[in-house]
């Protein structure tokens, strides 16, 4: 038991340096980019008609969000206020905290991302466990790897403007963008308003289920066939075990924990691709906060939005650390010994 709470308090001590680094960049990098957020407030009232020319509020601005200050003590700033659970308040759209932005827009991102997720990593593991398995006995298995290795390979965002110009553009099937639902339409719950946001969340998901089905897919496969030729299976051959048997309780258990961490270790790419398809499609989730407030240089909103992601995702890794004591009985035994 304390070779396995040494192993939980490991990945626990890495989850808290991950958030701690987090912190540190998060803060940094809207910083390094070139501009000021209020030279870019300004802009754009001058673009819409309006500009502020008092110097003295300007400078009341400033000092409001702590533009004044040195770096140094903006970051002290920042740590003090975020031990507290506060983002601050939103540049662009001031006197809004930054939490009456994020918070709205983390179940759009939340209901496309674990279900696209969910649904590619077990599909793909499925039909790559059965491709593995018995793909040299039929053609149409053998035909789905060049597709699936087509689909592995291209962007996030290049399916999408396909599938737009595809379904969207050329037979109107889903609309262009837009948001997560049609203007005019009440968020409530029911039946018209659930039909309506899948008809909207149908291109970005089916954009993210393709690519991540391809990686899947093709990352079991691999597995399944490198058991193959391994002695426990040969062993239960020779027993005379059923081959569905084998392929499921054996081969396909035994490839689980590789594909378990995989999903662990792609699971920011997935986020990241999930944020960009977010933007192309106007879709009202955390990419299109955090796309909208880079354009802006609202570094409070940048600093709320890309921090949640990255505790996000940071965390999804710890819980599957935590999951494959489940997945691998070998990670039980080590932790009685």
């Amino acid at each position: 038991m304390t070779s396995y709470l040494r192993y939980l308090a490991g990945r626990a001590l890495l989850w808290l340096v991950t958030i701690v680094v987090a912190v540190t960049v998060v803060f940094v990098v809207p910083r390094l980019v070139p501009g000021d957020p209020m030279d870019a407030m300004l802009q754009r009232l001058a673009a819409a008609g309006g500009a502020i020319n008092a110097p003295e509020l300007i400078a009341q601005y400033r000092e409001m969000f702590g533009l004044d200050r040195s770096i140094s003590e903006q970051y002290v700033s920042f740590l003090r206020e975020l031990a507290r659970g506060n983002f601050g308040y939103s540049i662009n759209n001031f006197p809004s905290n930054v939490t009456d932005i994020v918070i709205p827009a983390i179940p759009w991102t939340i209901g496309l991302l674990s279900v696209t997720t969910i649904f590619s990593w077990t599909l793909g593991s499925l039909i790559g466990a059965i491709v593995g398995w018995r793909g040299g006995r039929s053609r149409f298995f053998q035909a789905l790897v060049p597709i699936a290795l087509v689909l592995y390979t291209t962007p996030y965002y290049i399916l999408a403007l396909i599938l737009i110009f595809l379904f969207a553009f050329t037979w109107r099937i889903f609309p262009l963008s837009g948001g997560a639902f049609s203007v005019g339409v009440r968020p409530e719950l029911t039946l018209k308003f659930a039909l309506d946001v899948l008809h909207h969340a149908a291109l970005p998901a089916l954009s993210i289920i393709l690519v991540s089905l391809g990686w899947w897919f093709l990352s079991m496969r691999s597995l399944i066939t490198t058991q193959k030729g391994e002695d426990y299976i040969l062993l239960a051959e020779a027993k005379g075990l059923p081959e569905r048997r084998i392929l499921w309780s054996y081969a396909f258990r035994n490839a689980m924990l590789p594909q378990a961490t995989g999903l662990a270790l792609s699971l920011g790419h997935i986020v990241g691709g999930a944020l960009i398809t977010e933007v192309i499609f106007a879709y009202q989730g955390l990419g299109w906060v955090i796309y909208n407030a880079i354009k802006s240089l609202d570094f409070p909103v940048i600093q709320g939005s890309v921090l949640l992601l990255i505790i996000a995702v940071t965390t999804t890794n710890f819980l599957i650390d935590l999951a494959y004591p489940l997945i691998d009985p070998r990670i039980r035994q080590a932790g009685r010994e």
